[in-house]
């Protein structure tokens, strides 16, 4: 139990940082995409944003949970570990989360993609964490 709370903080703290860093290189790098967030589908008041800086730790604590039940399961290899538990993840849970709200809000299929893409990111840096304390 030491291990899954103190690799989810760890992870928690890095995803958090890995959140913000990506969000600016989003604004930077993809300024058309960072435009779409304006719609009203997306709440803009301050009252939820900082909910936005707690999920990486709601986040980090169910994947360490996840990691120390089935660590055993992936590949032997640290680098081929935390990739495989990225897939899994991404697969499971980002894919179908993805799916529906392509399907039901007023989202584009770029948004989807790079959300997909940054689910499984984040996924795989949480896997590195993991693997690096709770081996």
């Amino acid at each position: 139990m030491k291990k899954i709370l103190i690799s989810g903080l760890v992870a928690g703290v890095i995803l958090l940082l890995f959140s913000i860093a990506v969000l600016y290189l989003t604004i930077f790098l993809l300024p058309n995409l960072a435009l779409q967030y304006y719609n009203p589908a997306f709440k803009s008041d301050n009252g939820s944003a900082t909910l936005y800086f707690i999920h990486p730790f709601i986040l980090s604590f169910a994947l360490a949970w996840f990691w120390d039940r089935f660590k055993n399961q992936f590949g032997k290899a640290i680098w081929l570990k935390d990739l495989e538990f990225g897939l899994v993840y991404s697969i499971v849970a980002t894919l179908p989360s993805m799916w529906i709200i392509y399907s039901a809000m007023n989202v584009t299929l770029e948004q989807v993609v790079t959300w997909f893409i940054y689910g499984l990111l984040q996924a795989a840096v949480a896997g590195i964490v993991f693997a690096k304390i709770n081996p």
